[in-house]
């Protein structure tokens, strides 16, 4: 892939890159400061358009009331990602009630599939309505911006009971990383975490380790990932992770409940358990800020 051509394709905009990680939890995250000028990028997950059920009977209007706040931000994110289940059934009506909404966005968009965007192993109905530019063949892709590499990966494939990368993407991994210096800030994008969250409910990527090991190497990698509904925060030597909330509903925390499914809770505390997150990168540091919605 042309890494030029990438940045030429989505319309770059924007600069820098820094992290402060929050404590786990289901409402743990919240804004501590004000919305600085500049962020990098967004980051939302977990739309489930198309999803009506009593948790959130109105999951299109909560992810407007997101693409709304970040179309106010003073200064427009170089891009948002959307790292996956776009739709709740990977319907054609789903995929284009989501592409209605996100396409309002005025940043440039990057969607990841989430399990529930390629039901059946079905790619086709993803890929004709938000294909990932400049992507390989199997969807994934990498870039430079800022002396940051950025990676994303897809770990949906014949998911069943955890997520997989596959031997493909795997080796393709090794070969994009092998130039890269390790003193290089890596920030790595995904659905379902790399690594065993709660392996019971299928919170993990069952060639995760495989990836991390060839990660292992960088000074400073972030792994941003969807599908848990919920913040959780870890960290494993130079590599940290953060699961993201959804802009539909919460799940469970880990092991509270008998299995992860939606959690209804009352209207405003629905809107203070999901939302959206603002990254800045500078330097080698990293600051996230997740925003709900009330």
């Amino acid at each position: 892939m042309k890494r030029s051509s990438f940045l030429e394709h989505v319309g770059w905009t924007g600069a820098g890159i820094a992290y402060t990680l929050s404590a786990g939890g289901l409402f743990a995250g919240r804004a501590v400061a004000a919305m600085n000028d500049t962020v990098d990028f967004v980051q939302i997950s977990d739309s489930h358009i198309g999803f009506h059920q009593a948790a959130n009977p109105d999951v299109a209007g909560t992810l407007t009331s997101v693409v709304a706040n970040i179309n106010a931000m003073p200064v427009q994110p170089a891009f948002v990602v959307h790292t996956g289940d776009i739709t709740h059934l990977s319907t054609a009506q789903q995929f284009s009630d989501a592409k209605a909404i996100l396409s309002q966005l005025k940043a440039p968009l990057i969607a990841l599939p989430g399990e529930h965007d390629v039901l059946g192993n079905d790619f086709k109905p993803y890929l004709s309505n938000f294909k990932i530019p400049q992507s390989t063949s199997g969807g994934w892709a990498s870039w430079d911006r800022g002396g940051v590499h950025y990676i994303v990966l897809l770990n949906v494939f014949n998911f069943e009971k955890m997520g997989l990368l596959g031997n493909d993407q795997l080796d393709w991994l090794a070969k994009d990383v092998q130039p890269v210096k390790a003193g290089t800030p890596v920030v790595v994008f995904t659905h379902v975490p790399l690594y065993a969250l709660f392996e019971e409910w299928g919170w993990t990527t069952q060639d995760g380790t495989k990836a991390l090991a060839l990660l292992q190497k960088f000074d400073n990698v972030t792994i941003l990932n969807g599908h848990i509904h919920q913040i959780v925060t870890h960290s494993e030597g130079n590599i940290r992770f953060a699961s993201a909330a959804a802009t539909a509903y919460p799940q469970p925390k880990p092991g509270t409940a008998p299995k992860p499914g939606p959690v209804t809770l009352a209207h405003d505390d629905l809107l203070h358990a999901i939302g959206y997150r603002t990254v800045e990168l500078d330097g080698a540091a990293a600051r996230i800020e997740d925003r709900p919605l009330a």
